[in-house]
């Protein structure tokens, strides 16, 4: 749990940072870019509804930075995982639907960006099976727990296949949002030479 606040710290920090730079230059894509990941990463430590809310002030955030640089492939593919979160976290099917359609186009704008880009590529075709996925996230009850759930520990030991089944699904999907909005955090977070070492 200490490496989980540890990393909610870090990604608050960014943000924080990222807030403090947009006063001085509101017109800095990186840095809009950067607080929108941070803001992707926050939203993993909350309940559903205001998980929701921060990704959509991340969603603003990255809107922001398109203005700037509508070509910018990180922006546009850091929108992507924040729609695809987004739709995770919606119940109803068609509302979902519509986000994950978003996430393919954010997805494949940034692939066109950067064709050779194997994260991207790997994003835009996870987005065809997002909505399996969501449907048996749902189906299992997960979508209402909080976004980066309890860690690995929380996985029931006692319990019978299908629930150990129900939580690998979960740390799949989610896993896999984490780790590439994470991935977009940390990028924008080398780029900008801020002075916090990251691990090795």
């Amino acid at each position: 749990m200490d490496a989980e606040f540890e990393r909610l710290l870090m990604f608050e920090q960014i943000r924080k940072a990222a807030e403090e730079t947009y006063t001085k230059n509101p017109l800095d894509a990186d840095n809009l870019t950067k607080w929108g990941g941070a803001l992707l990463e926050v939203a993993q430590f909350h309940n559903v509804v205001d998980a929701k809310q921060i990704i959509q002030d991340a969603i603003t955030k990255l809107e922001e930075a398109l203005l700037i640089d509508p070509k910018k492939d990180e922006s546009l593919w850091c929108m992507g995982n924040a729609y695809t979160s987004l739709a995770f976290l919606t119940p109803e099917e068609t509302e979902a639907k519509y986000s994950f359609d978003l996430a393919t186009h954010f997805f494949q704008q940034a692939v066109d960006e950067q064709p050779e880009n194997s994260l991207y590529v790997k994003s835009l075709e996870m987005t065809s099976k997002a909505p399996l996925l969501h449907a048996e996230v749902h189906k299992q009850g997960l979508g209402s727990q909080p976004l980066g759930g309890e860690g690995p520990s929380a996985a029931p030991s006692s319990k019978a296949a299908k629930g150990k089944k129900s939580s690998d699904l979960k740390y799949d999907v989610m896993g896999w949002v984490i780790l590439a909005v994470g991935i977009v955090a940390w990028v924008g977070f080398a780029k900008a030479n801020t002075p916090v070492s990251a691990p090795r």
